[in-house]
């Protein structure tokens, strides 16, 4: 079973600048899931999927391939990730490597661990699946959610479960924002992972924590400093 491992990174974010490439915890951002990628053993190629030198040379420095550069029309705020992974699928057809699976693993997903990418391998393997992507659960239920009504009041989105216990409320998930498994020819046409297409692979939410701004960069390295006392990487 051939399967290759895209990280996607391209060198334009916004809202934190260069933070693929930024220190986090020791090392570049970019060097924690190549090297979770690496470790997991189960990969024939981890590639860094990128329109900018100088995160390829750090992602070549960490570990991972970049055998082509992305076009700077897959690398622009509206390009999103699929496309990215689809293209370097496509040069890779091109150069005569088919793999059989494909793994989108986030650049600025240092949380990540080997047997996760594992975990999401062969539970796509046992299944009839087409996707299988890390999913965790809401810390709080949602059916309780709040909302500030106009007259600056507070409502419940679905007031029908007010009375209902937390634990007879029907648990809910979201996406964790670390890797996306797919057989190949489904990834290729683009099959929604928030479909009956995909199975979950559930992590635990002390590691997951999105990174989208400067408190969040703060809260995710006082995590990942207590969780690598408690997990070394190579777990």
């Amino acid at each position: 079973m051939k399967c290759v491992c895209i990280i996607p990174a391209r060198g334009g974010s916004k809202r934190i600048p260069r933070k693929n490439i930024l220190e986090f915890c020791g090392k570049p951002m970019i060097a924690w899931p190549i090297e979770a990628a690496k470790a997991a053993g189960i990969f024939d190629h981890v590639i860094v999927s990128t329109d900018d030198e100088e995160i390829a040379d750090i992602g070549r420095a960490s570990g991972a391939e970049i055998p082509f550069m992305r076009p700077s029309e897959l690398a622009d705020d509206m390009a999103g990730i699929r496309a990215p992974v689809q293209h370097a699928v496509h040069q890779l057809q091109t150069s005569g490597y088919h793999p059989d699976l494909v793994c989108c693993l986030y650049a600025t997903a240092p949380f990540v661990r080997p047997a996760d990418l594992c975990a999401g391998r062969e539970a796509l393997m046992a299944s009839t699946a087409d996707l299988a992507f890390s999913v965790t659960t809401f810390p709080f239920p949602i059916q309780r959610a709040l909302k500030i009504n106009p007259n600056g009041r507070m409502e419940m989105f679905q007031p029908q479960f007010q009375q209902t216990r937390s634990q007879d409320l029907e648990h809910a998930y979201h996406d964790a924002a670390q890797f996306y498994w797919g057989r190949t020819e489904p990834y290729m046409k683009g099959v929604s992972f928030y479909s009956p297409a995909a199975i979950p692979v559930i992590l635990p939410r002390y590691r997951v924590q999105d990174i989208d701004t400067p408190e969040d960069w703060q809260t995710a390295e006082l995590y990942f400093k207590l969780l690598l006392q408690k997990e070394p990487i190579s777990e």
